[in-house]
């Protein structure tokens, strides 16, 4: 199942800087939240594979309670989370990412954030696999832009370091290359490392915006404008702001929780 790709509601700019608008209907939403956002938000693959490697090891119904513990699902989500997985999750099926590392297994305690791009993975054009990194912004902002574009961990200045700065795409290069070995997307790495080697700025960088307001290019125009000037060659960057139905933002990990529970009416 794949989650909806929207409306099209507003296209910017040419490469190599571009921009969407879309917009998701409450079913579409719903059914995200149902299914393949449910399934990144709560790493259903990373317990699965957990559960595996225990199975044989926790003998007794103690151990094994223990263990059926430990892989339970969180009792609280932050909404940001969940725009976190949206954007992981529409960027896979509909621009051909593939993000093998989810943040929250890198995390020392609950909630913690870390540096780096919120999304690294891979992505596929026409000329192969290449380096993805992705940043994720969820507001309720009524501006346009959101306030969330700006400041020091605001999405304008997030993009602008990762399409300016070597010394940080060689830490993210690093951090999946860490990851890669015996993995099953190690060929994808190879080859996509085979070209970052080439060309440190052949990389596809994408800002996420999810919102729920009314849809407006102003969230995204003057930083599809300004991104491409002086972009460094092989570099492409898009920008998408998703538009939810007005005010679901707000509690949305709650919703996600009690729509994995089967308690939504």
């Amino acid at each position: 199942m794949t989650v909806a790709h929207g409306e099209a509601v507003y296209s910017l700019g040419a490469p190599p800087c571009t921009g969407l608008g879309l917009r998701w209907s409450g079913e579409e939403l719903d059914a995200a939240l149902d299914g393949p956002v449910a399934a990144v938000l709560f790493d259903d693959e990373g317990k699965a594979d957990i559960d595996e490697i225990l199975r044989g090891v926790a003998e007794t119904a103690f151990e094994q309670a223990g263990l059926r513990r430990v892989l339970a699902d969180p009792v609280h989500i932050e909404d940001w989370r969940v725009g976190e997985a949206i954007a992981e999750t529409w960027l896979t099926d509909h621009r051909d990412c593939h993000f093998p590392w989810p943040d929250g297994r890198d995390e020392r305690k609950s909630g913690s954030s870390l540096p780096g791009a919120d999304l690294v993975g891979l992505h596929a054009d026409a000329q192969g696999d290449c380096l993805a990194f992705g940043e994720v912004k969820t507001s309720s902002d009524a501006s346009h832009p959101p306030g969330a574009m700006y400041g020091r961990t605001g999405l304008k200045r997030q993009l602008e370091d990762l399409r300016n700065s070597m010394s940080i795409r060689d830490n993210l290069f690093r951090y999946l290359g860490h990851r890669a070995k015996g993995a099953d997307w190690m060929e994808r790495f190879q080859r996509a490392g085979r070209r970052y080697l080439a060309n440190k700025s052949d990389v596809r960088l994408f800002g996420f915006l999810v919102r729920d307001i009314s849809p407006h290019q102003n969230d995204v125009r003057a930083r599809v404008e300004r991104l491409g000037q002086g972009c460094p060659d092989g570099t492409r960057i898009e920008l998408l702001a998703l538009y939810l139905p007005v005010g679901r933002l707000d509690g949305i990990g709650a919703v996600a929780i009690a729509a994995r529970a089967g308690d939504l009416s």
